[in-house]
């Protein structure tokens, strides 16, 4: 009886204060798995690429609160969904209580993985959990990004991407598991900021987890900063040696139009380690060769590869070799890596098939392991690559975009998305939809592309991170042959989607096709024995020639804006900006626009001239409704009087002629000021530079 009594306190006060429960371990007689998890081992899952294979238990879910605009609906009754690509993304909520807005209410058990936000600020965001009075979390939403505030102080757990843009920034992610019981219900105050996801596993009835506590113990921080240590350097297998595990090395060369087998496998085991390593011509040659060629595996003799993949988007970039490191794939200076999990029972069969015109040599490296479960309890690896496949026929799902569709019982990991985008046109607020065994309305509904991505406001820098990454963008990139390109990835670690019986994930693409926005999309998901995959291979022609260049206006004799080199800048950002959608014909495409801006601040620019002498200076500057009033000098002496750039539309200048000037060889200072706006652009003050040209005076 004594006994009896122990157990019942001991659980009392966990379900009081919280508490660090023994390891995972069943629970006889609950309901459900029965799997009783410490905050251990819920950190652990940072980390863990094998657990992603497991299918999952009935019952468990992941779902996401976001702020999505709420004028998206779906009708019951009639069975339509109204408007269901509004964009008004930055402000929803549940529902408000006096002054504070509800943007979360879970029911347990469950457990927050992530949490980001584009915009946070210095109102409070509270999270209560299991039904207490107190919030166990009570902080400015913007400390929960910052990677300095307690319990958040990890700096691959908690961060900011890095930013041109001092204001704005690009995209705030918290990766940290806060377990609870029985409900999490997460609260805003007043100027909480704008734009949120939180994304939660709900756990199987009968589950036990620890209710969250920021006084950990020191062992659940040891933990902690073990799994921040590994997020922090990625490019090596998180789960190291593997007790019974062989690496083997293959030297394959494939001729034109040929398939060769790299290596067969022997079961029951586990792709731990796939390393690839090749040469190459030149960036062009990186270009085509990983997308003509094509990685297969096929598993336990089945009749199609779950693999089919051009070689490049595999490793979770495109287009070429783009280094960056992640925690499951990436891309160095010694080749290419990945770390998922891949389990079979009979054999694994990797090829490489060539359908480009030249004999590629490829160096593979594959490490496999015993298994650590019975393979019944493992799902098969699945990665498929293709563009439009299977999009909605519905024209009131307009404008979703398949990511994957597939029926059967798994997980899905995540995505690298391919956007081609020789328009210029901002592809971004795109919101992500998941639909989980049949949902009508989906349990993961975004607020935008770049959003889904981790970052915000469409940023042009290149980032790595454990779980997300922008491998290549256009402004990285300037050459004739690639600046239209952008890659991006998110693998779905933690925050993976279980699925019993089906599973359909979508993206909302604004820019149709035929205004030259095209995606290409690889999927990576775990699927039973049983499940249908329906992808189908995908012609090379489909692979690589839709993204070939367009071409590009120019003006004979002309000093491109975009190309002179910057002197000096007192604030903002000047960058290249593509043109090409625009109607008027802007030379090479593109022009330099300099942003964040205001009165008083100057950009000085480099103009060359091949000899000294005397020249008539013309130029072509863009006038728009955001463009301000501008001072331009040359060499100190002022070019006329301010010119106001405003127009009610994007347009090029007529030619402007600015005089007879003295030049020298070499360089000579090109002074933009900003003096003023039209009080019709509201407070903006941007310039956008096209063209200059010399003419010489004999």
């Amino acid at each position: 009886m004594r006994k009896f009594w122990k157990i019942i306190i001991g659980f009392l006060v966990c379900g009081l204060y919280g508490c660090t429960l023994p390891a995972s371990r069943p629970v006889a007689g609950a309901s459900g798995t029965g799997e009783r998890l410490t905050y251990i081992d819920l950190v652990n899952r940072l980390t863990d690429l094998e657990r992603l294979a497991i299918l999952p238990a009935d019952g468990e879910k992941c779902a996401q609160w976001s702020s999505y605009d709420r004028a998206a609906e779906y009708n019951e009754t009639s069975d339509k969904y109204i408007n269901w690509g509004a964009n008004g993304d930055g402000n929803g909520v549940i529902r408000s209580e006096g002054d504070v807005y509800i943007i979360a209410e879970m029911e347990g058990p469950g457990c927050i993985w992530r949490i980001w936000s584009a915009f946070p600020s210095d109102g409070h965001v509270k999270i209560y959990l299991d039904g207490r009075q107190q919030p166990t979390i009570d902080m400015p939403f913007s400390h929960y990004f910052d990677g300095k505030h307690a319990p958040f102080n990890y700096q691959s757990l908690s961060y900011n991407l890095p930013t041109s843009d001092p204001v704005w920034g690009n995209g705030r992610n918290l990766y940290f598991p806060i377990p609870y019981q029985k409900s999490c219900k997460i609260t805003a105050d007043e100027n909480w900021g704008k734009y949120y996801h939180i994304n939660y596993t709900t756990y199987p009835k009968g589950t036990i987890l620890p209710t969250f506590k920021p006084d950990l113990s020191a062992a659940e921080l040891a933990a902690l900063r073990r799994a921040d240590k590994i997020l922090s350097k990625c490019g090596v297998d998180p789960a190291g040696n593997r007790s019974g595990q062989v690496t083997e090395k293959k030297n394959v060369i494939v001729a034109p139009g040929q398939s060769t087998e790299a290596l067969t496998l022997a079961g029951p085991r586990a792709i731990t380690v796939l390393k690839v390593r090749m040469d190459f011509k030149d960036r062009q040659d990186q270009m085509e060769a990983l997308r003509e060629l094509v990685l297969q595996i096929t598993w336990d003799d089945q009749a199609t590869p779950a693999v089919w993949c051009p070689l490049g988007d595999f490793f979770g970039t495109a287009p070429g070799v783009n280094c960056y490191k992640s925690l499951p794939l990436g891309m160095t200076k010694d080749g290419f890596y990945s770390f998922w999990y891949m389990p079979f029972a009979k054999n694994a069969r990797i090829e490489i098939v060539n359908d480009g015109q030249k004999t590629r040599k490829l160096k593979f490296l594959v490490t496999h392991a015993p298994l650590s479960h019975p393979v019944e309890k493992f799902g098969r690896f699945h990665v498929k690559w293709h563009r439009d496949a299977f999009l909605p026929e519905r024209e009131d799902r307009s404008p979703d975009w398949t990511i994957l569709t597939t029926t059967g019982q798994g997980r899905f990991c995540g995505t690298m998305l391919h956007i081609w985008n020789p328009s210029g046109r901002w592809w971004g607020e795109g919101d992500e939809k998941f639909f989980v065994d049949g949902e009508k309305f989906p349990s993961t509904f975004g607020t935008g592309s770049e959003d889904y991505f981790g970052y915000a406001w469409g940023s042009p820098e290149h980032f790595s991170r454990a779980y997300h990454s922008q491998t290549f963008n256009l402004s990285e990139h300037l050459s004739a042959k690639s600046r239209q390109h952008a890659s991006l990835n998110r693998w779905q670690i933690v925050d993976n989607i279980p699925f019993q019986k089906s599973f359909e994930g979508t993206i909302e693409k604004y820019i149709p096709n035929d205004k030259k926005t095209l995606y290409a999309c690889t999927a990576y998901w775990y699927l039973a024995d049983g499940g249908v995959d329906p992808y189908e291979t995908v012609p090379v022609q489909h692979r690589i020639g839709y993204w070939r260049e367009l071409p590009i206006f120019k003006v004979d004799g002309v000093l491109e804006g975009e190309d002179l080199k910057v002197l000096s800048i007192s604030a903002g950002d000047a960058r290249l900006q593509d043109m090409t959608v625009r109607r008027d014909n802007w030379s090479g495409n593109a022009q330099l626009r300099w942003n964040g801006t205001k009165p008083g601040d100057k950009l000085e620019l480099s103009v060359p001239a091949k000899k000294a002498g005397r020249y008539r200076l013309k130029m072509r500057l863009t006038k728009t409704s955001d463009c301000a009033v501008v001072q331009l000098y040359l060499n100190g002496n002022a070019l006329g009087a301010p010119i106001d750039l405003y127009n009610d539309g994007v347009v090029l200048s007529d030619i402007m002629d600015m005089g007879v000037h003295k030049f020298n060889k070499g360089g000579n200072t090109l002074k933009i000021e900003i003096v003023g706006a039209d009080k019709r652009t509201k407070g903006h003050y941007g310039f956008g530079f096209d063209y200059l040209l010399l003419e010489e005076i004999k």
